[in-house]
């Protein structure tokens, strides 16, 4: 668990989740600050390399979409990078 770790888009919020329902956008956000919370343990969540670290995978809405994100622990940073809404 850390206070310092921060998350955000890459490259930015219109290219990750533009176009978005508001209540998608929400639910990433509102998994994303959970990550921060984590800290170093959220190299572990989600789907990815088994052993940690790497880009992961995240279900929204049960498995109704998903988003992938990254935990940079030098950077104590969560960086979502892509979400893909199913609908």
């Amino acid at each position: 668990m850390s206070d310092n770790w921060t998350w955000d888009y890459d490259p930015d919020a219109e290219h990750v989740v533009g176009g978005l329902p508001h209540e998608v956008v929400a639910e990433v956000e509102r998994l994303a600050e959970q990550l921060t919370v984590l800290g170093r343990d959220a190299v572990d969540i989600g789907r990815g390399n088994p052993h940690g670290g790497g880009l992961r995978t995240q279900d929204i809405f049960g498995g109704r979409g998903f988003f992938m994100f990254m935990a940079a622990e030098r950077l104590e940073l969560v960086v979502i990078t892509r979400v893909t809404w199913l609908g």
